[in-house]
């Protein structure tokens, strides 16, 4: 499954994104992918370890990826990047780099998740909660309460906790992000689908054996108590003043009834909501490729009507538009036990000695 679903990114990438030649750091000729929008990344969080790296490979033009099944290389020019998306538990370190996207004029949103799984330890590498809290709001403040999302993500059952818990503790936390963010993204952990998930539970955790660990999914009673709790929490808080949208990342689950909706992470209306001065950018939105701009500098009419874009190297139930991926697997170093980009702690280790800032790549 995961073999074809990188198989599939490589094919999606081919015959969608331009191609450019590049000048690596070793002086060679390189033939490079050029995405329109970049994810910094599903696979590990840049913003909290690799930041350096990142703006690094920003000024040198391009960055390499690795499939992880065949190490086979891609090269990823920035030439074309007109929105950067990045997903992050802990977005601190990258706040002070922010400002080079801004100077390139290349547009970024943020999709940040904040849980609550301290007294469990599902997140041993972490800050604090309030530390959490403090940085969500600062970056809010910094780029915009719509550039901000905010992810209770995924949501775990233990013997020890239960749905209501669980609200409890969004409750808490979203009493303390009212006006920083517009919307509020879920999911419910997948353990059964991973193996490795499984074994990191078991592993790490003492409430987990290879008997009961697949009793951390929410079954069809606790997924109901989890929504129309949330439902209830949006409409306190939409008295309160605060709109707040609720959606789910890439569950098959019908919400409509509790006006909970789809997300799409990587959110082209959001983009030209939020970013739609760049014309250029809602052309691609509507279209797929960029302008060519005529004699005098003018480009096409934008249609109205949108191609469908949606990203076909990610699962069918996700409602992403297309993007290139460039974070890796076994890199990230919150080691929380619920993930499925990390096979061990012992791999990120490894992984984490064979990186350096000034790599093309996040290891060699």
């Amino acid at each position: 499954m995961e073999t074809d679903k990188i198989t599939r990114e490589e094919i999606h990438v081919k015959f969608r994104v331009a191609k450019e030649k590049i000048t690596t750091d070793s002086g060679k000729q390189i033939e490079a992918t050029a995405p329109v929008i970049i994810s910094a990344s599903r696979s590990t969080d840049i913003p909290a370890f690799y930041a350096k790296w990142f703006f690094n490979r920003l000024a040198k033009g391009y960055c390499v990826w690795y499939n992880p099944f065949n190490r086979k290389p891609m090269y990823v020019s920035f030439k074309h990047c007109k929105v950067v998306v990045f997903w992050t538990k802990n977005p601190e370190p990258i706040l002070p780099y922010l400002y080079q996207l801004d100077e390139r004029g290349i547009h970024y949103y943020f999709q940040v998740t904040l849980n609550d799984y301290v007294r469990e330890g599902f997140e041993p590498n972490v800050p604090s909660v309030e530390k959490r809290i403090e940085t969500f709001c600062k970056l809010s403040e910094q780029i915009g309460h719509e550039r901000v999302i905010w992810r209770f993500d995924p949501l775990v059952i233990t013997p020890d906790i239960t749905p209501r818990i669980l609200l409890n503790r969004i409750w808490k936390i979203g009493n303390r992000l009212k006006g920083y963010t517009d919307k509020l993204v879920f999911s419910f952990v997948d353990v059964k689908a991973y193996r490795k998930v499984q074994n990191n539970l078991i592993k790490e955790m003492h409430c987990f054996t290879k008997e009961n660990v697949e009793t951390a999914e929410l079954n069809e009673a606790q997924r109901l108590e989890i929504v129309e709790g949330l439902a209830k929490l949006r409409d306190v808080w939409k008295a309160e003043g605060w709109n707040l949208t609720l959606a789910t990342c890439a569950e098959e689950i019908d919400l409509e009834d509790y006006g909970i909706e789809h997300n799409r992470c990587i959110d082209g209306e959001l983009m030209e909501r939020v970013f739609g001065e760049d014309k250029e950018l809602v052309y691609y939105l509507h279209t797929g490729k960029l302008p060519e701009p005529d004699l005098f500098g003018e480009i096409p009419p934008i249609p109205i009507e949108r191609k469908n874009l949606k990203d076909k190297g990610q699962r069918k139930i996700c409602g992403c538009m297309v993007s290139k991926d460039i974070g890796m697997y076994d890199t990230c170093l919150h080691f929380c036990v619920y993930c499925y980009a990390n096979t061990s702690r012992e791999c990120v280790l490894r992984n984490k000695a064979r990186h350096s800032d000034n790599n093309e790549s996040l290891i060699k």
